[in-house]
């Protein structure tokens, strides 16, 4: 009987065990919001935890698949974590057979020198420095691992704290790097099904990498975390009684009634239900 690699019954698991919950939704978003074309220098951005790791594997299987030629590089970006999650990255990058390139920033000192908002620069800063190194290998697109629970917690989050209705989009285009896009291919897979694939094959992943947090876990019975935390536990509760309230506000998104908003916002502008409110006539 033939023995297999780690690497090669990780893939055995994604495209058997997995594929409904895992294969499938990521096929599903490459198709559904065209992420990638014919031609695409596709960047993988790997922070090492779970979530990305496995877009890596995926992505490598679907570039194995698939009919549509497009290029792939790995990228580890090091914004300054501590000895053992550095570590912890190769060895998964190694183990997967993940050939990824890194390179270094100090964005985790700068970020967390500061008192306004350090993980919203953080990002932002990453977001920028990745940017640019894929632009500098001659990428055309970034993929990061959002996952399908990322997209409603955001939603839910924005709702909540900020006093809007707004979504994570799919794709984006860069405003400060042209002719560079930002997929999500993770768009269409749940949390629960990445975590449980990573016990599965007993994988293990950074968690939280960041210097400014890497004191907290994600526990049932976490307190004091961040606002998405506080979401995350509170849509684990509602699942209880409603096991199909993630899907119904994903697929709320997926169809916004405008006509039904007293006020909404495009292209930066603010408008008002009263500006066509007499054309409209009534509405039952």
């Amino acid at each position: 009987m033939r023995e297999f690699e780690k690497y090669q019954l990780v893939e055995r698991s994604i495209s058997k065990k997995y594929r409904k919950k895992l294969w499938n939704p990521f096929v599903e978003a490459v198709k559904r919001y065209e992420l990638v074309n014919e031609g695409d220098k596709v960047t993988v951005c790997i922070s090492g935890g779970k979530d990305s790791m496995l877009m890596a594997v995926l992505f490598r299987m679907l570039q194995r698949f698939s009919d549509v030629p497009f290029e792939l590089t790995y990228l580890v970006m090091d914004p300054g974590y501590n000895e053992l999650n550095r570590r912890k990255i190769e060895e998964n990058a190694e183990l997967l057979h993940i050939p990824i390139t890194v390179f270094e920033s100090d964005i985790f000192e700068v970020a967390n020198n500061t008192d306004n908002n350090p993980c919203y620069l953080c990002a932002r800063m990453r977001r920028g420095a990745l940017y640019a190194k894929a632009k500098e290998m001659g990428c055309n697109k970034i993929a990061l691992g959002h996952h399908l629970s990322d997209v409603i917690e955001t939603t839910v989050m924005a709702m909540f704290y900020s006093s809007q209705l707004q979504g994570m989009m799919p794709k984006l285009h860069s405003q400060n790097f042209e002719g560079m896009e930002l997929i999500r291919p993770m768009y269409c897979i749940n949390e629960e099904d990445i975590l449980a694939w990573m016990h599965y094959n007993e994988l293990e992943f950074i968690q939280c990498a960041c210097r400014f947090t890497e004191k907290y876990t994600l526990t049932n019975n976490a307190e004091g975390e961040s606002k998405r935390q506080e979401v995350k536990m509170l849509i684990r509760e509602l699942k209880k009684d409603n096991p199909n309230i993630e899907k119904s506000i994903f697929r709320s998104i997926h169809a916004v009634n405008l006509d039904m908003f007293p006020g909404y916002k495009t292209a930066g502008e603010e408008h008002s239900f009263l500006e066509k409110y007499e054309d409209r006539g009534p509405v039952e």
